[in-house]
């Protein structure tokens, strides 16, 4: 058994950027713990699927972007102990903590729905919320010539659940452009009475929504799955409604990793096993030396990957106080962002906060939400740029 200053539970987005912010705020003995040998940008797997980038630019080895100051465990967390702050891990060491940070992300459960999983090893469905099916997806998104594909969007938490539009704009763009689109319907399963739930947002897509003639089933989910149909259901339960496809591009339901669920650090009441914390502190709200941010989080935010660019911040801050014996005063004020890639070349950028209230981080730039080139530029380009040299470090 070793012991260390500051656990970090996952080597994503969450775990490095706020590992590399203690480490420039002072902080040392951090060391963070994660199974996996690559590290992937998830937001770029849109735009693999959609065929405006290749999956190689997605990925790189997780040696190579550990923070400076920070040590890499390489396993996987089996057990968190809240009450004797231990680790215990799958290669059957365990570590202790003086802090925790738990950010191991979240799963997506194909499982959970009937037939998914069957019609995912067939070929007949695929996914871009998974690095090893995007390129499945890619391929049958670009050979498709004619017939019926179906879109859906999971309801309840999910990382960036808005992302699950984005390759149907891609692809419907793509389509037009190579002549076929009115040769294929095209469905989007969305679980919410509009396209978002912000009224300016709203407004584009479903401008968008027309122009390449998508059918929207709102309120709805997807229910089971064989080879040739989907099963639709509302949310609430009273209607369903059985569609035959030719390819479905699903996102599944999501919830907190398996270690997590029934664990002391989840609440009682959360389903989906999310870590128990003050939204605004990040601290969890039974064990003081427990801390948690991004999709594990049991936030009131949107989950997504732009939501921690605030809560890496708040979360360093506050640790570092405590360390220093002081209480904790920063704020996370439930800010998300979701960008949305409409077509090929043209994005509309929705920011937020918990409330779905416009929460812009260019306040004198009128017309944000509005479907630009620019905005699309900076999502594909830029942002990964940022993010392998700049986020990852604790520096943005």
């Amino acid at each position: 058994m070793t012991a260390h200053r500051v656990v970090v539970v996952g080597g994503g987005n969450a775990g490095l950027s706020v590992a590399g912010r203690l480490a420039r705020y002072g902080v040392d003995d951090i060391v963070v713990i994660e199974p996996r040998e690559h590290h992937r940008y998830q937001p770029i797997f849109s735009h693999v699927a959609g065929g405006t980038a290749r999956a190689s630019q997605a990925e790189r080895r997780q040696a190579d972007v550990i923070p400076r100051g920070v040590q890499w465990i390489q396993a996987a967390v089996t057990e968190i102990d809240p009450e004797t702050d231990t680790v215990r891990l799958d290669s059957g060491d365990a570590i202790t903590y003086e802090h925790l940070i738990v950010c191991p992300g979240i799963q997506n459960d194909f499982h959970s729905i009937p037939g998914l999983e069957e019609a995912i090893r067939t070929g007949s469905a695929s996914s871009h919320y998974e690095f090893e099916l995007v390129a499945t997806a890619s391929r049958r998104l670009r050979d498709l010539r004619s017939g019926t594909v179906v879109f859906t969007q999971p309801p309840g938490p999910a990382s960036c659940a808005g992302a699950a539009q984005k390759p149907m704009y891609l692809a419907c763009d793509y389509w037009r452009a190579t002549g076929v689109l009115p040769d294929i319907r095209v469905v989007f399963v969305v679980p919410t009475p509009t396209m978002f739930g912000m009224p300016a947002i709203d407004e584009e897509l479903e401008r968008k929504v027309e122009e390449y003639g998508i059918e929207v089933r709102h309120e709805a989910r997807l229910v089971e799955v064989d080879a040739t149909s989907v099963l639709i259901g509302s949310v609430s339960g009273d209607r369903t409604e059985r569609i035959a496809y030719d390819y479905l591009h699903v996102v599944p339901p999501q919830s907190a990793p398996d270690f997590l669920k029934g664990s002391p650090l989840a609440a009682a009441d959360d389903p989906g096993g999310f870590v128990e914390v003050d939204p605004r502190t990040l601290r969890h709200r039974r064990y003081a030396n427990v801390w948690s941010l991004g999709d594990a989080a049991a936030t009131t935010n949107s989950k997504s990957g732009g939501a921690l660019r605030k809560q890496t911040k708040v979360l360093a801050l506050n640790l570092v106080a405590t360390l220093k014996g002081r209480e904790p005063d920063e704020r996370y004020d439930g800010y998300s962002v979701c960008p949305f890639t409409v077509s090929r070349r043209t994005m509309v950028f929705a920011e937020f906060d918990d409330e779905y209230r416009p929460k812009p981080t260019v306040p004198f730039w009128p017309g944000l939400a509005r479907e630009r080139r620019s905005t699309w530029l900076i999502d594909r380009y830029v942002l990964p740029w940022v993010y392998w040299h700049l986020i990852l470090q604790g520096r943005a």
